[in-house]
């Protein structure tokens, strides 16, 4: 299925029909006034768009920001709509990604953000070619969800940070996590924004007729429509039984990049935090947990290698009387590192583990070391870490267990292979090398729009916050704060059910992507035999 390559001038939706027939020949170049008021709407919108996303509530800025992009991209040829898009995207990306700054400097954060910018840029050339067709802000939305799929996949193995399902947990869109997962939020909350553009347009030229109104009239309240009628579909009921899980929150001694050198004290931070919970369960202040989650990089210090790091953790084990989820660096046999999850036994010690298998560049790797090392040699405070191969369940006092290690959380395949056979999400986490950046309730908000997706309940461990309970319609039951030491042990909702995003699994994203693809080779066709505006 693709779009119709029909002739603009019988199109009743094309963004500059008027009923006027084109004159020949290439257009006039548009005054450098008007090129100058598009490029800073572009960028404004950007903003808007990441003005949407946590820690904000504002949701219903996205749309509002894609009907103010759609407006500067309608009949614009490829070329102008890659530079609007690109400062669309800069404004977006470069303060949505500052905190990536906090590690290794402004080398990671501009060349990440205008690397992403430029990919958005793509996207906005499509859509500029594509809004020739009939029904444009369709095509538009899908091909924004086609650039969305690039940006997972591409560069340094994908960085899908940014993409727009990631500001929803607040939103009426978030209910369609469930049906088709991120894609379809993309999808939803572009086209409600490409529908406002186009009736913008209509409003604005007088075009007042049914026929000129109706789709973007339909554009614009299908979407919104489409999330509501999907509520039903979102799952709360614990169809798999209950548990009662405690994570734990020992913080760490300072905020920032010191972190890696305290590993010892985070450690003994975890394990006192841990028996103080087991005081609190013996005088009756807690109850007893089930398990226990433990933040990523809890113990930097490799357990099998240093006999104290392996006493401690026993100790804690042993206290609490639960098996604990804990977040441990290990070495291998070929001396480099493994962010690894430890599911360790009050009786049997360690018996399973999970490495995490999608690594953060920038951070725990460092793509092109050595060109980036011409510039500045805080590339090396970066990892080696190897990457593992495969989910893991951890089974915990017969909860199923789906890990998801930080980073990971991100990623639409990670996260699904990870559900896959779980009755609990777990999100171990460190983020306090990133400070007071919004680093961390940026990825509450993926933690929130995966629990809707694979109606799992989310255990959220964080070293230094935020730590969460976060229900399977997205909410938040409890939540700690940033840098602070905290237990938290809540009674919650085990869940066998596969969601149709599930069952559907990457399918949503390829059709989607496909049909993008076909509208922009329609579109092509198309534009070779009328001129556009510049």
């Amino acid at each position: 299925m693709v779009a119709p390559a029909v002739s603009p001038e019988s199109s009743p939706d094309s963004p500059d029909s008027s009923g006027i027939p084109e004159p020949p020949g290439k257009p006039d170049r548009p005054p450098r006034w008007h090129v100058l008021v598009r490029t800073l709407a572009a960028a404004a919108a950007g903003v808007l768009l990441y003005l949407s996303g946590p820690p904000r509530t504002l949701w219903w800025l996205a749309p509002i920001a894609f009907a103010v992009l759609g407006w500067v991209l309608a009949g614009r040829r490829a070329r102008a709509g890659f530079g609007y898009a690109l400062c669309f995207g800069l404004g977006y990306l470069v303060p949505l990604l500052a905190w990536t700054g906090e590690f290794v400097g402004l080398v990671a954060w501009l060349p990440l953000a205008l690397a992403e910018a430029v990919l958005v840029a793509l996207s906005g050339a499509a859509i500029a070619v594509a809004t020739v067709l009939p029904a444009w802000p369709v095509w538009a939305a899908l091909l924004w969800v086609a650039g969305e799929a690039l940006r997972s996949v591409f560069p340094f193995g994908g960085f899908p940070w940014g993409n727009i399902a990631f500001t929803q947990p607040e939103g009426s869109y978030l209910p369609l996590a469930a049906v088709g997962g991120t894609p379809l939020i993309a999808l939803a909350v572009t086209l409600t924004g490409f529908g406002l553009a186009a009736l913008a347009r209509r409003l604005v030229r007088r075009e007042l007729g049914v026929r000129r109104l109706v789709t973007p009239v339909l554009a614009t309240v299908v979407p919104v429509a489409a999330a509501f009628g999907a509520l039903p579909l979102v799952g709360t009921d614990a169809n798999d039984g209950e548990a009662t899980v405690a994570v734990v929150q020992g913080n760490v001694p300072r905020a920032g990049l010191d972190f890696n050198a305290q590993r010892r004290a985070v450690l003994d931070n975890h394990v006192a935090r841990t028996v103080r919970l087991a005081d609190d369960i013996a005088a009756g202040r807690e109850p007893q947990p089930d398990l226990v989650i433990w933040p990523e990089n809890s113990s930097d210090i490799d357990p099998f290698r240093n006999p104290d790091a392996y006493a401690g953790i026993e100790r804690a084990a042993k206290a609490v009387k639960a098996p604990i989820a804990v977040g441990s660096v290990l070495v291998g046999d070929d001396g480099l590192p493994r962010n690894t999850m430890l599911l360790w036994d009050p009786e049997r010690g360690p018996v399973n583990q999970y490495t995490k298998r999608q690594l953060q560049p920038f951070g725990e790797t460092m793509p092109f070391r050595s060109f980036f090392r011409l510039f500045t040699s805080t590339v090396d405070r970066a990892g080696r870490f190897v990457p593992g191969d495969k989910a893991t369940i951890f089974d915990m006092a017969g909860a199923r267990i789906g890990l998801a290690t930080c980073y990971e959380v991100a990623f639409d395949g990670v996260v699904r292979d990870s559900a896959r056979g779980s009755n609990l999400l777990a999100v171990p986490t460190n983020n306090a090398t990133f400070g007071y950046t919004e680093m961390t309730y940026q990825q509450l908000a993926m933690d929130r729009v995966r629990a809707v997706e694979h109606g799992r309940e989310v255990a959220v461990a964080a070293t230094s916050g935020v730590s969460a309970f976060v229900r399977p319609d997205g909410s938040v039951s409890r939540q700690t704060g940033l840098f602070t030491d905290a237990a938290l042990v809540e009674r919650v909702p085990l869940r066998s059910t596969t969601t149709l995003s599930d069952r559907l699994g990457s399918s949503t994203e390829w059709v989607l992507t496909i049909l993008g693809l076909g509208a922009l080779a329609a579109a092509v066709v198309v534009r070779r035999r009328r001129p556009v505006s510049k």
